[in-house]
């Protein structure tokens, strides 16, 4: 499989790190200026954008009613009033050490996460903040999570490789390499890819051939 990316726009801040894709638009978490800015698929166009109160963040996904934040080196996790940007609730990371999360992605009522700190991805029942399942992610450094077909993609960045899961069992079932850009948040939209690069501050849109 062969995966061709194409620049589609620059982040509005110097250190974009968490992506995630809705219909509203393609939401961005700044780890530089800890702002969450929200754009167009076609061109990037800012549609809104708010500060929040993480520090230094690297994860970001909607649940339809709330964006939820890693908020990575509080090592907490943060529901926020998607509209404003006020912060909800704060709950602690699991697996986080001197740091905390990275990728965040919503799916059937429940939050999964990756953890750098101890290469883990979670899944996490929000209601009560309890960790229902987890297991051993890619690498030492993973961060994006998305959706594909009841499968989970997680980035590995020092790998600069994508690896798609089985959640329920753990196993790895596919891998793709990105040679560049880096690869840091990640997302899907419509079968596309979508990669933003921490270093450059450049977003893709990634199609498989």
């Amino acid at each position: 499989m062969v995966l061709t990316l194409k620049h589609v726009f620059d982040a509005p801040g110097p250190h974009p790190n968490g992506l995630q894709a809705t219909t509203e638009g393609l939401w961005i978490l700044d780890q530089g200026t800890n702002q969450v800015s929200c754009h167009s698929f076609r061109d990037g166009k800012l549609l809104r954008s708010f500060e929040t109160d993480s520090d230094r963040g690297s994860g970001i996904t909607h649940s339809g009613s709330h964006l939820w934040i890693s908020s990575t080196y509080s090592c907490e996790t943060l529901k926020v009033d998607p509209e404003t940007g006020k912060i909800l609730e704060r709950y602690p990371t699991p697996g986080a050490k001197e740091t905390g999360g990275h990728g965040l992605e919503w799916k059937d009522g429940d939050l999964w996460l990756s953890s750098p700190p101890d290469g883990k991805i979670y899944r996490i029942d929000p209601g009560n903040w309890t960790v229902l399942y987890s297991f051993a992610g890619p690498g030492k450094r993973p961060h994006g999570l998305a959706w594909e077909n009841g499968n989970l993609w997680c980035v590995e960045t020092n790998c600069r490789a994508i690896f798609l899961y089985n959640p329920h069992t753990g196993e790895q079932v596919d891998r793709i390499d990105v040679k560049h850009p880096e690869p840091h948040g990640f997302t899907m939209w419509q079968g596309e890819i979508w990669i933003v690069d921490a270093t450059t501050g450049g977003v893709f849109r990634g199609i498989r051939e």
